[in-house]
This record gives structure tokens, sequence and C-alpha cells, in this order.
């Protein structure tokens, strides 16, 4: 679970977000210059992957942190290693 803090930076980041790609689709609709399109898309998935490490820093400072010292570490761990791989992608 996401700190209160953490939760709405990430919510106002998202939002951020959603405008950005809102601008992309315009860009695309008014036929803009490819290479804007593609910085703009660069840009948006940057911000994107910020946000992802952003939620797994804190599921591993809070949540695997707190299986570990409950001695549900191994089965946290290989979760991790799952989602790591996956967001890696």
């Amino acid at each position: 679970m996401l700190p209160d803090r953490n939760r709405q930076d990430l919510i106002n980041r998202m939002r951020r977000l959603e405008g950005q790609v809102r601008g992309i689709t315009k860009m695309i609709e008014d036929q803009r210059y490819c290479v804007d399109i593609l910085l703009q898309v660069s840009a948006a998935r940057a911000g994107l992957q910020k946000v992802g490490l952003s939620i797994l820093e804190n599921h591993t400072r809070g949540c695997v942190t707190t299986a570990i010292k409950e001695n549900r570490g191994d089965e946290m761990v290989a979760e991790l290693i799952d989602v790591l791989d996956r967001f890696m992608k």
C-alpha cells in the first residue's frame, strides 16, 4: 500500500502523463512532424518508467521489508524478481 504522500505525488504525475498522451494524440491528428511526435512518446514512456520505479521502490521498502521481518522473505523476493523481470521488458 502506498503512503498518502507518495500516492498523491503519483496521482499528480499520472494526470500530467494523461495530458501528455492526449497531446500526442492531437499531434497525430494534426499531422505534426514525426520526429516531434516520437520525442513526446519517448518523454511519456520515461514518465511512466519513473512512476513504475517509484511504486517498485515503495513496494521494496514497505511490503518486501515487512515480509522479510515476518519470515516470509523467500516468497516475497520471488515475487519481486518476477515483477522486476516484467517491469524491465
